[in-house]
């Protein structure tokens, strides 16, 4: 696994068109951790992929066309199994935290990357998910060391009062930092 010109050689390039140049002086120092499911609560199919494309059809699902004229993006997604799809490269601001704040520095798309996670606030995420979600840190804190352990976040972190993800189910004591390099 490497990055080169912000390209995961590892993962599924899949472009989603909801992303910018991030501004000049932004450098990236923040990793955020979300969840998503679509529909809600639902795993597997495509769905996910398609709404970070604005190519998700919103009769099939009542909640779909609730999201319809969103344009969300993030740079990583990781399904169940662990797979890794990307479609932002890290040198562009991915549209995934919306209005955000950490440690009192505002618009954090500027200077984050996003990785989602299949799941769910309260379904236990995947143990094939938590190995790849600790891969992806390890490289991209090689990649850029401004992202230190006090800079992997949860939308929840960053967004209290509009997100709650990725939520109480996820285990913040298997993610690999510098104190904890044991997690899987």
């Amino acid at each position: 696994m490497e990055i080169s010109n912000g390209i995961l050689s590892s993962a599924l390039q899949v472009a989603s068109p909801n992303c910018d140049e991030r501004p000049d002086a932004a450098e990236i120092s923040l990793l955020v951790v979300h969840g998503i499911s679509l529909p809600p609560g639902e795993f597997g199919g495509d769905y996910i992929e398609q709404f970070f494309t604005n190519t998700l059809d919103p009769s099939i699902h009542p909640f779909f066309e609730e999201i319809k004229d969103l344009q969300v993006s993030s740079h990583l997604l990781i399904k169940r199994d662990g797979t890794i799809i990307q479609f932002v490269p890290f040198t562009r601001r991915a549209w995934h935290a919306g209005e955000s704040c950490h440690n009192g520095q505002e618009r954090c798309n500027d200077y984050s990357i996003g990785i989602e996670l299949e799941g769910a606030d309260d379904i236990p995420y995947t143990d094939q998910q938590y190995q790849a979600l600790n891969e992806v840190i390890t490289i991209l804190r090689e990649h850029y060391p401004q992202i230190t352990e006090k800079n992997i976040v949860g939308h929840c972190h960053i967004a209290p009062q509009r997100k709650t993800d990725p939520g109480p189910a996820f285990e913040w004591a298997r993610i690999k930092t510098e104190k904890n390099t044991e997690a899987v």
